[in-house]
């Protein structure tokens, strides 16, 4: 089963119909849009002028290039998506020297971060056990393409019954941080806090020095 083809067709209609916008990546605001990057991106360094690199591993159109811009002034960023067509849209948003766009996942190299937002929410009609099989891998290979950390979301199981749809998929967070706990890192956090159905994990590289800031500000 090409669940990669399955998911790129769904996200190539979204954006051909809706354009560049949150529901052109199945979102439905701008708003919950970035509130989802402000978790993602408490892995990031607390210091504007601090360089580092970042992967946006489903990165649509790029959205999060235009949350990262008022924040940091010296970092490198790489969206990697499936869509062809998303990545056309992105690749007409910007064109500094820093920020690029590429579709061939063979080609991605380790950054310092990786963030991923939505990626695992959309199941289609893929068998359940399929489906989780299909994020646990992709988690670990998360983990060797961050250095330092990396962070994830995922809609919740814990979402009340009448919202929830047959197409999507509502994990459980606590088997997702234990996976993360005893696979991944000891450096693990899980967000549930910040008013979406969904949750957001958080995990920093056994490696990475304890110092090097604090999350939650």
């Amino acid at each position: 089963m090409d669940i990669k083809k399955k998911v790129s067709d769904y996200y190539t209609d979204k954006i051909k119909r809706y354009g560049k916008s949150s529901w052109g990546v199945d979102w439905n605001s701008k708003e919950s849009q970035f509130l989802r990057f402000k978790q993602l991106c408490k892995i990031l360094p607390d210091y504007k002028e601090e360089t580092f690199s970042i992967l946006d591993y489903g990165c649509g159109y790029g959205a999060l290039v235009e949350f990262l811009l008022p924040l940091y002034s010296n970092f490198n960023y790489i969206g990697y998506d499936i869509s062809e067509e998303m990545l056309n849209v992105a690749k007409a948003s910007y064109n500094q020297t820093n920020i690029q766009f590429i579709n061939d996942d063979n080609n991605l190299q380790p950054c310092d971060y990786l963030v991923a937002s939505g990626l695992f929410n959309v199941k289609l009609d893929v068998p359940l056990s399929t489906w989780e099989d299909y994020i646990y891998q992709t988690l670990l290979n998360f983990d060797r393409l961050s250095i330092k950390a990396f962070s994830f979301n995922l809609l919740t199981s814990y979402s009340d019954k009448e919202f929830i749809k047959d197409y999507l998929y509502y994990g459980d967070p606590c088997k997702y941080f234990d996976f993360c706990k005893k696979n991944l890192s000891k450096n693990v956090a899980l967000l549930h806090d910040y008013g979406l159905y969904e949750f957001t994990i958080l995990i920093k590289s056994n490696f990475y020095g304890k110092n090097y800031h604090i999350w939650f500000r």
